[in-house]
């Protein structure tokens, strides 16, 4: 079978550098057509930098990276350093990028990309806020029945919230953008907290990843390290989630993970509930199912395909 052709859409963040990891080092089942990055867990300015360290790292620097939108569609932007670190990626010190980064504008990027590859062969790999996926949906309604699916991190229903009681961060960040995504009849499926919640990293796990003994192992080592401080602090829990990966690793191993399809209506009005992913997981309204929304996942499976592909780097 051919590689599924992808664009990843990202804010790095340790857990999207290693999401980002686990695609390049995959090619059997992932062509990673290109980056776009967005405003999410630090500022554009820093996603950005962030992604092209991390193709570095990897040894990737022919991998075309986008720089996106700055801000959410009608809010102000909230970031996440008390999580991630000033830069977004502390915990592991790596030099600055030298590699280029494209001209074009990541919104056009994915237009034009979704427009030249024949419909239905691209794949949305959205790993923060849905600020340029929304823009170019908005900007180019003709794309929508182009994409082949769009998988994401994002959103919760049984976890609830991680950035306020309610809602999940990147939802909340751009919960407009959400609304379109979620509302654009496109093959969706969601990564949220309640199974990202279940793939947690622990000192065995993060031993495994420095253990393999190279530059790519020893940042990740570094970065899953630092940012699982806040939340043992915060939950209690024996590690942190390791979010953003569980979108690539469901592209290559699908039966690590199981869910159900239902529909997912995003709010955007409520001062209380804003962000908030309301997921009909129980069938009590009449609305269409719009997402598969996966609740489960094999953690130490999920661990093992982590730790095999990333010593390929």
């Amino acid at each position: 079978m051919a590689p599924q052709k992808i664009i990843i859409d990202t804010d790095p963040g340790q857990d999207d550098a290693v999401a980002i990891l686990l695609a390049l080092a995959s090619p059997e089942e992932i062509e990673l057509l290109g980056i776009t990055t967005v405003a999410g867990n630090v500022p554009l300015e820093l996603t950005t930098k962030n992604a092209r360290i991390v193709c570095e790292l990897a040894g990737r620097r022919d991998i075309a990276i986008y720089s996106g939108c700055d801000r959410p569609l009608k809010r102000p932007l909230q970031t996440a350093e008390h999580v991630h670190g000033k830069s977004g990626l502390d915990g592991a010190e790596l030099p600055d990028p030298t590699m280029p980064l494209q001209d074009t504008h990541a919104v056009d990027y994915i237009i034009h990309t979704l427009r030249r590859e024949p419909p239905g062969t691209v794949t949305l790999c959205p790993l923060g806020p849905l600020t340029n996926i929304a823009t170019a949906l908005t900007r180019a309604p003709d794309i929508a029945g182009r994409i082949a699916r769009i998988v994401l991190m994002g959103g919760a229903y049984f976890e609830v919230g991680n950035r306020t009681p309610t809602a999940e961060f990147n939802i909340l960040t751009d919960p407009d953008a959400a609304k379109i995504v979620f509302g654009a009849a496109i093959d969706l499926t969601v990564m949220p907290l309640d199974v990202t919640h279940k793939a947690l990293t622990s000192p065995e796990r993060n031993a495994a990843f420095a253990a393999i003994g190279t530059p790519v192992g020893n940042a990740v080592a570094g970065w899953t390290g630092f940012f699982e401080r806040y939340d043992i602090t915060k939950y209690g829990s024996p590690g942190a989630p390791l979010h953003d990966p569980c979108v690539i690793a469901y592209l290559i191993r699908p039966e690590l993970f199981s869910g159900r399809k239902v529909n997912v209506e995003i709010e955007t009005e409520s001062e209380l509930c804003l962000g908030m992913t309301v997921a009909d997981w129980w069938g009590v309204t009449d609305r269409t199912p719009n997402a598969l929304f996966i609740g489960e996942v094999d953690a130490q499976g999920y661990f093992d395909l982590l730790t095999e592909r990333l010593a390929r780097l």
